[in-house]
């Protein structure tokens, strides 16, 4: 099997990386724009099966010619590319794993194309979305009557700094987002939208998180696959304490959003020009970070109140150099894409992560991640 990376930021390099040492992969290309990043990909892989390639992944046709010869890839790309890499991919017939989970609308419209093509395209295929997705969606399988299903996760610094004890693990273009676009999320079999920031909630995790907060955000394709198995479900958002009123506030008072100003004869965004000024302040004081995920599932099981609950708590890799965040996002996806080229997989279209790793390729998937360093526990409560 050939297989090609798009993007090799931290977390494709770290896809290249481990998706070549599986003996089944024949070749792994690693695409980027920019040949400096293309280089460091290639010495830390260190794997003579990888591949460097430098050419243009800005649009539809740039991105079908570097997938035109490969079998299976991975996109780590921004947001903006997620639906011109999955049209070039069924465009070229080239099964394709992609980290991004929004527009999911706008995918799915995809989905006959893509099984016209004879290849599957899964969606949202990081943590969050990603692990959450089927965690939330095993455990609904698990119950004879799903009543709430919440999916929390957060990536948040090792080392909290004042004042918005929050480092940048990956695009804050993408963090920002958060802050100002209401909550897409399921009640009762219907597709609901909560205001931006809201129910925040208080919560404890082992440390060395200790106490933090969480507000709901989106709940990704989960909301559209699992509305009907379940009466509630949405996704929560972890940060430190404070740190989502002070963001709110900057929200409220305008300066994330997009209607451009006129700023002598300059016309500037809002929210680009906080993007410009919170960067270097989002820098934290260490790369170290920490990833929290907790999902609960809770409903009935043989007569009795019952709920499951998956908690994980990862920290910087030192092995591997690398963020948490850009561990957990990464090994799900690279496993994805080997289980694809082993035939793992049997279905095509656009097929959510959450329809895939649930009852027999639950475990299996769950023990290769626990092999790859990514261990989530769970316990099961019996509710009186």
């Amino acid at each position: 099997m050939r297989a090609v990376v798009l993007g090799t930021g931290m977390i494709g390099t770290t896809v290249v990386s481990e998706l070549a040492k599986f003996p089944n992969i024949k070749s792994v290309t690693a695409v980027d724009g920019i040949e400096a990043s293309i280089e460091k990909c290639l010495e830390i892989a260190a794997n003579p099966k990888v591949i460097g390639q430098v050419a243009s992944l800005k649009n539809e046709d740039d991105i079908a010619k570097v997938l035109k010869d490969a079998d299976v890839a991975v996109a780590c790309l921004p947001h903006s590319l997620s639906l011109p890499a999955i049209k070039a991919a069924i465009s070229v017939k080239c099964h394709l794993i992609d980290l991004v989970g929004s527009k999911f609308e706008e995918k799915m419209e995809l989905d006959e194309a893509a099984k016209e093509a004879g290849i599957i395209i899964m969606p949202g295929c990081g943590v969050a979305p990603g692990i959450t997705n089927f965690l939330a969606a095993q455990g609904i399988e698990l119950l004879d009557e799903a009543d709430e299903a919440v999916m929390i996760c957060g990536g948040i610094p090792r080392f909290p700094a004042p004042p918005l004890w929050y480092q940048v693990v990956f695009r804050l273009e993408s963090v920002l987002g958060l802050y100002k676009r209401p909550a897409l999320a399921a009640e009762n079999g219907e597709l609901v939208k909560l205001p931006p920031l809201s129910g925040l909630e208080k919560l404890t995790f082992p440390e060395p998180v200790g106490h933090c907060e969480a507000v709901i955000t989106d709940a990704h394709s989960t909301a559209y696959t699992l509305k009907d198995k379940v009466k509630k479900l949405y996704e929560k958002t972890v940060r430190y304490e404070g740190h989502w009123d002070k963001m709110g506030v900057l929200a409220e008072l305008g300066f994330l959003d997009d209607e451009p100003l006129e700023i002598d004869g300059h016309s500037i965004t809002p929210r680009a020009f906080a993007e410009k000024v919170l960067t270097p302040k989002l820098q934290g004081t260490s790369k170290e970070d920490i990833t929290v995920v907790r999902v609960e599932v809770s409903g009935v099981k043989n007569g009795n109140p019952t709920k499951y609950t998956w908690e994980m708590v990862d920290l910087y890799d030192h092995e591997r150099n690398i963020t948490s965040m850009a561990k957990t996002t990464a090994l799900p996806a690279m496993l994805l894409a080997n289980w694809i080229a082993l035939g793992k997989i049997d279905a095509a279209g656009i097929v959510p992560i959450e329809k895939v790793i649930i009852n027999e390729h639950f475990d299996p998937f769950m023990e290769e991640l626990k092999a790859l360093g990514i261990e989530i526990g769970f316990k099961e409560e019996v509710l009186v």
